[in-house]
């Protein structure tokens, strides 16, 4: 299994139910195909760099998750289909780049308490 980051934003004119219907849409989605969630973050409402879709701001969200690479040829087309996700990007870590998401989690875990 692969280490994966999967960073997705989501339409600003979603409602808070809405947005977390659609997380939890794309979650389960992974852990029925055999995905192994590490981290998931929610990052907000922030301001994009360039409309999108005539939009200023999106949904920031991230998963962390170990998977089968086939899985995510399907993952992104799940993406693909849904209207209120205006943009994805998954990526591929390697062993130095989980390293530091390992560290980027723990920042986060700090910082919350």
């Amino acid at each position: 299994m692969n280490h994966y980051e999967s960073v997705f934003i989501l339409n600003p004119v979603l409602s808070e139910s809405q947005v977390k219907e659609t997380v939890k849409k794309f979650e389960d989605y992974l852990v029925s195909k055999g995905a192994e969630m590490i981290w998931k973050e929610d990052w907000g409402l922030k301001k994009l760099a360039y409309p999108i879709q005539k939009k200023k701001t999106g949904f920031y969200h991230l998963f962390e998750f170990k998977a089968p690479g086939e899985v995510i040829s399907t993952y992104e087309l799940e993406f693909r289909r849904d209207d209120s996700v205006m943009r994805y990007l998954t990526v591929k870590l390697d062993k130095h780049a989980g390293a530091w998401a390992e560290k980027r989690r723990e920042r986060v875990k700090s910082s919350k308490k």
